[in-house]
């Protein structure tokens, strides 16, 4: 499994400015690149292949207008070309079905929250013995290592946020007999339940209380927002606010992020299977409780708990949004209709159960997707039970014996005023609840 780590990068003054100068280039050779492709295009010429735009930058670079592109490695600039060329690629895909609909790629602009820049080859780059990062043409910066890399990068990608900070991303390849043997061996199952009030509740009866970072964040973002207002943009006073309101923004991301990898680790440790309900998030962020469902994140820490159970070994399981698990009793499965977000606690009118409706849904979510687990001292796929007396049926390919009560017509009341003796549902000596 090839997956991506990230670490804070530390550059000088002079590290800054040509960092800044090859960010500059990147996007200069990129939006050349697709301005070329737009005019063959417009005039009813052939597609421009990779080969001749590469071949035109190269004859760019010699001309005075373009000589500066020289000052910064080629090898950014020849992957700012794949870049271009994977971008058609999935707005193609798209067009034919393959994959989901992306839009054509676009001109970049220096004002993007987001640069970067990738240096392919053990040769354009490595990491000296001093652990510094050595970059062709920009020096050895500075790296604030935070765990070990499971192998070795063939590339790095240094990137530059909204809020001004630096990072090198490392995309590395694990192995999989190595990743089964980090993590313990589990045989306990768990549905999961997502939601606001509590971010997750696991069918075992734990509740995880929702962080809201954005929502304690806010009083800081509004001071932030108010002094960004009072300054004139695009000056340097608005451009420090700009990147101080940047970095609140990004604390708040940051602390969410950690909060998702620390639960879902948490949980592909400690169960070999989980399950969770498809949510509609794009539906429910356009409802009034969209601030809200956007601090949550569902997305985001679905998304880890689907690749962190491929890596390890684990079974992911997501079962489809229109599946009543708030509407269920999990005890004996009788569906009673919806019920408003103001009823937490409810009684089942068939069994009599007190039901949480977030422990209920969090059960029925785990049987939705087949999994056997126990919530709450009840069995979420029960066994064979002992039926009373007057409940035992008939077996429906079997006859009907000739009792006295039959011979009369007269058919013995069950449990609740049911006749299940007359329709013949069930086995001749057990019943399934």
């Amino acid at each position: 499994m090839q997956l991506r780590y990230s670490f804070r990068l530390y550059p000088t003054a002079r590290q800054r400015s040509e960092l800044a100068k090859a960010f500059g280039c990147v996007r200069v050779v990129y939006n050349d690149a697709l301005r070329v492709r737009e005019a063959a295009r417009a005039a009813g010429l052939p597609f421009v292949t990779p080969a001749e735009l590469s071949k035109q930058l190269t004859a760019a670079k010699r001309t005075p207008e373009r000589a500066w592109l020289s000052e910064v490695s080629s090898v950014v600039l020849q992957q700012s070309l794949r870049d271009l060329e994977a971008a058609y690629q999935k707005f193609f895909n798209g067009l034919k079905g393959k994959n989901p609909r992306h839009e054509p790629p676009r001109h970049k602009t220096r004002k993007d929250n987001r640069h970067t820049i990738r240096f392919v080859g053990r040769r354009a780059w490595k990491v000296t013995p001093g652990g510094k990062l050595r970059l062709p043409k920009i020096g050895d910066v500075k790296v604030k290592w935070s765990r070990r890399l499971p192998s070795l990068p063939s590339s790095v990608t240094v990137i530059k946020d909204s809020a001004g900070r630096y990072f090198a991303s490392f995309v590395v390849t694990t192995d999989p007999a190595e990743d089964l043997k980090r993590m313990p061996e589990a045989s306990t199952e768990v549905g999961i339940d997502l939601g606001l009030t509590h971010f997750a509740i696991l069918s075992d009866g734990t509740k995880v209380t929702s962080p809201r970072f954005l929502r304690r964040a806010e009083k800081r973002l509004k001071k932030a927002h108010r002094g960004l207002r009072r300054k004139e943009k695009g000056g340097r006073n608005w451009e420090k606010t700009r990147a101080k309101v940047a970095r609140q923004y990004a604390r708040v991301a940051d602390s969410r992020r950690n909060f998702h990898h620390q639960l879902s680790t948490k949980l592909i440790r400690e169960n070999q299977a989980i399950a969770v309900e498809n949510l509609s998030v794009k539906g429910l962020a356009r409802t009034r409780l969209d601030k809200s469902v956007h601090d949550a994140g569902w997305s985001t820490f679905v998304t880890m708990l689907e690749y962190k159970a491929a890596r390890y070994g684990r079974t992911f399981v997501r079962i489809g949004r229109f599946e009543p698990t708030s509407q269920v009793c999990s005890q004996c499965g009788v569906k009673d209709g919806p019920k408003p977000l103001h009823v937490r606690v409810w009684t089942c009118g068939a069994c009599g159960a007190v039901l949480d409706r977030d422990i209920n849904a969090a059960v029925n979510v785990a049987k939705a997707a087949g999994l056997a687990v126990s919530a709450c001292g009840a069995q979420v796929r029960p066994g064979l039970v002992p039926a009373q007396r007057n409940e035992a049926g008939t077996h429906p390919k079997l006859p009907h014996p000739r009792g006295a009560e039959q011979q009369a017509g007269v058919l013995a009341p069950v449990a609740g005023g049911s006749q299940r003796g007359k329709s013949g549902h069930g086995s001749a000596g057990v019943l399934r609840p």
